[in-house]
């Protein structure tokens, strides 16, 4: 076997008081496909980032072989410095790289070139940075959750790219299809050590669960031994003093290691609070289509969701789903058509949409709204000190600052406050976002075990798999198709995964002809549609002004709704009557100018 590319020794380093590594080692070969896994904080992106030389550990060897290049993919890309995202990307390339790869990425990643980092979006930075990490032609590539803010389309496209890359890759990854597809070799991170298994990922979860069963066994038999020795100190022959004091010894020796032996984390506790019985049917579309600036979201879709159904809702970015999905709850009234919904509905949707939570909020203040120690779950009280422990958060940890949370434990703290609403409907909107793969189990449980409805919007072909009996599937310009079963099945079916919506053949041979100096892919193909600051703000507050709309014409209506005022004041009829067209006018331009925006953000985000 050749000798390793890059190598870490016995790396320690410890954050405040706390141990986060201890003794990781990490090899990395040439054509590597090594994936590293493990619990949210086991310290996966602190290891990747100490091999790509970000971090420096407190103690342990890093030795690099000379002459070899890598890039590391961040979570949080920062493009401040450069004027667009082309510009990002070009600097990113190593030696004699020439950049003929850049337009592809662009093209692929569905990106212009211009982008200003000043305006771009989350989604789109994340995507400008792959492009940056891939350009080059590196001999390592560290990459950290790669698939975040891709769709299926681009998810499945970068499987193949990273397929048939020469370069090692170093993967963290909460998608266990693409870790499944991708990975030769798994490191699992466990209480401050690594873990080799020769093999990919699909032989982790078994192998894991092994060991912590024997692990268990061992702790069992040492359990069995201190209580042996506690016995014979208390109960045995006091002469042989010499004899006595040793075993005194081992046995404070044993009672030690017992001690620092790092538990295994307990398990998320996800429970839903599920309302009254729905009626049978949930709703009902008749022939529903819908445009917007002469632009079909839909087109005739006649479709029927009955109680207790796992209803999965797949497509490109860009292609309506979340428009499709307001329409399906009855939110958007569609140009042509009819939707019944059902009786006694109660629906809760979780849209993993952070930038909801003030990151000034402590922990505390998030699962009780400013309130005193209890969270209302379901009607019953229960102390936030159990309810953070049901989703893994630590006692010391209620005063933290939403800031200072990582993204799996803010995903893990969006479903903690959601499922605290009694509800029969539910509506999961990317859902698996940075959730641990523990977490994902227990999630998985939580929505077969769930007694309502459930609507799964996600990315995540085995999630999909997993939870779904029907799927909703983007198959061109306002036309849906509902397949049985899952993602898998649906491939099956059709033939193909989800195209995007400007499908078309994007391959490596098609980027060398593009033009060899590199030129943005502006210059070939429009700038999509891009948020401005603005139309961010007019987003945040046009849900509250509608709903001021909707109070006060509520208001108005109850005052028209007197049979005597017209004949005791026929001015103040007039007025009122005035004032309510006038508000309902404002309603429904404030709702045009929100599902312009919406859908802007939906084909600008990523």
């Amino acid at each position: 076997m050749a000798p390793p590319l890059l190598t870490l020794s016995n790396i320690a380093l410890t954050f405040g008081s706390t141990p986060l590594l201890e003794n990781a080692n990490l090899m990395v070969y040439p054509r590597e496909r090594l994936c590293l896994v493990g619990r949210n904080g086991s310290g996966k992106s602190t290891l990747m980032k100490i091999a790509a030389g970000l971090v420096e550990a407190d103690s342990g060897d890093r030795f690099v072989k000379p002459g070899v290049s890598w890039r590391y993919l961040p979570q949080e890309p920062d493009l401040s410095a450069f004027r667009t995202s082309y510009d990002y990307i070009a600097d990113g390339l190593i030696g004699a790289d020439d950049g003929s790869r850049i337009p592809y990425l662009l093209d692929a990643l569905g990106l212009s070139g211009q982008e200003e980092p000043s305006v771009m979006s989350g989604g789109e930075m994340r995507r400008a940075a792959l492009a940056r990490t891939l350009a080059p032609d590196p001999d390592i590539l560290m990459l950290d959750e790669p698939t975040n803010h891709l769709d299926l389309p681009a998810i499945e496209w970068l499987e193949k790219e990273l397929g048939r890359s020469q370069s090692a890759i170093v993967l963290i990854s909460h998608d266990r299809r693409f870790l499944d597809n991708l990975s030769k070799r798994t490191v699992w991170m466990d209480r401050g050590e690594t873990r080799d298994l020769d093999k990919g990922f699909g032989a982790f979860e078994d192998w894991r669960d092994e060991f912590l069963e024997q692990e268990e066994l061992e702790r069992h038999k040492m359990d069995r031994k201190v209580h042996r020795e506690q016995h014979w100190v208390v109960h045995g022959v006091s002469g042989r003093r010499k004899r006595n004091v040793r075993r005194l010894k081992e046995l404070g020796d044993l009672r030690q290691t017992i001690k620092n032996q790092r538990q295994v984390t307990g398990s998320a506790k996800i429970t839903v609070t599920e309302a009254d019985r729905s009626s049978k049917q949930i709703v009902k579309l008749s022939e529903v289509s819908h445009s917007f600036g002469g632009r079909p979201i839909v087109k005739d879709l006649s479709l029927r969701i009955n109680r207790g159904e796992r209803l999965g809702l797949i497509g490109p970015n860009g292609a309506g789903k979340t428009t499709l999905l307001r329409i399906i709850m009855g939110d958007i009234h569609p140009d042509e058509g009819q939707i019944e919904l059902g009786l006694n509905l109660e629906t809760l949707v979780i849209d993993q949409k952070r930038e909801s939570l003030n990151p000034e909020w402590t922990l505390k203040d998030a699962l009780t709204d400013g309130a005193n120690d209890t969270v209302m779950v379901g009607g019953n009280s229960v102390h936030v000190m159990r309810y953070m422990k049901d989703f893994l958060f630590l006692p010391e940890q209620a005063r933290t600052p939403l800031h200072a949370l990582s993204g799996g434990e803010r995903g893990r703290l969006q479903l903690a406050r959601g499922l605290r609403l009694p509800s029969n409907f539910l509506i999961l909107d990317e859902p698996t976002n940075d959730l641990d793969l523990e977490t994902l189990d227990l999630l998985q449980e939580m929505v077969s075990d769930y007694n309502g409805t459930v609507i799964v919007v996600s990315h995540d072909r085995d999630f999909l798999d997993r939870t779904v009996s029907r799927t909703l599937a983007y198959e061109g310009p306002g036309q849906w198709q509902v397949y049985p079963g899952g993602y898998s099945d649906m491939v099956s079916q059709r033939g193909s995964g989800v195209q995007s919506r400007n499908a078309k053949d994007s391959s490596p041979q098609n980027a060398s002809t593009k033009s060899s100096n590199s030129k943005p892919a502006s210059e070939t193909k429009d700038s999509a549609p891009k948020l401005s600051y603005k139309h961010k703000f007019r987003l945040e507050k046009l849900p509250q002004e509608m709903k001021n709309f909707e109070s006060l014409i509520a208001e108005l209506e109850q005052e028209m709704a007197d049979p005597n005022l017209y004949t005791k004041d026929p001015k103040a009829f007039t007025k009122v009557n005035a004032a309510l067209q006038k508000t309902r006018s404002a309603l429904s331009a404030a709702e045009e100018e929100w599902l312009e925006l919406e859908m802007l953000r939906e084909e600008s985000k990523g």
